[in-house]
């Protein structure tokens, strides 16, 4: 057998076609005791064999028997398999979790935004009218102070007091410190 390795190490065909005859059994064998899946030891078994023939320069007799040697990265290569389908599984698992947070944190942020909606609108009714009115241009349909006081036909200082005062009420109401 360490003479075919020799052979297959410098890239005979033959060779490795010899020894595939020989190891692959016993690779698959080794391989779906680990892996326990048909398929995924196929592969396995043929990675396995890929790389004997790219690593058959590295094999030294001295260090044990061809079948010993194959089976070893037989073995490190199912491993390897199995560790990364537990690592897969585990990534699955934390996305799905995640995702189960994401969709209570997305209901719990629904229902803080209506709280804080009802809020400000219990605030809102807490103002003067005239401030109510100058606030609600303002944020609600977007104007600015001097639009504001062209809407409601007021002077500027007085629209800008207006809404000042409205709205140091409504932080006040909505509990919000500086």
């Amino acid at each position: 057998m360490a003479q075919v390795m020799r052979r297959v190490a410098h890239g005979d065909k033959d060779a490795f076609s010899d020894l595939y005859d020989v190891l692959a059994p016993l690779v698959f064998g080794i391989v779906i005791k680990v892996v326990r899946d048909r398929a995924q030891s196929e592969e396995v078994t043929q990675e396995t064999m890929i790389d004997v023939w790219r690593q058959a320069a590295r094999y030294r007799p001295e260090s044990g028997s061809v079948t010993t040697w194959a089976a070893t990265i037989a073995h490190r290569r199912a491993v390897d398999r199995v560790r990364s389908a537990q690592a897969s599984a585990v990534r699955e698992q934390v996305q799905a979790a995640h995702a189960h947070e994401t969709a209570f944190d997305e209901v719990v942020e629904q229902v803080e935004s209506r709280l804080d909606g009802e809020r400000v609108r219990r605030c809102l009714r807490s103002l003067t009218e005239l401030q109510r009115e100058a606030v609600t241009l303002a944020y609600y349909r977007g104007l600015t102070c001097r639009e504001v006081a062209e809407t409601l036909d007021t002077p500027l200082p007085t629209i800008k007091t207006r809404m000042r005062d409205g709205l140091i009420r409504l932080r006040d109401c909505m509990g919000v410190t500086t």
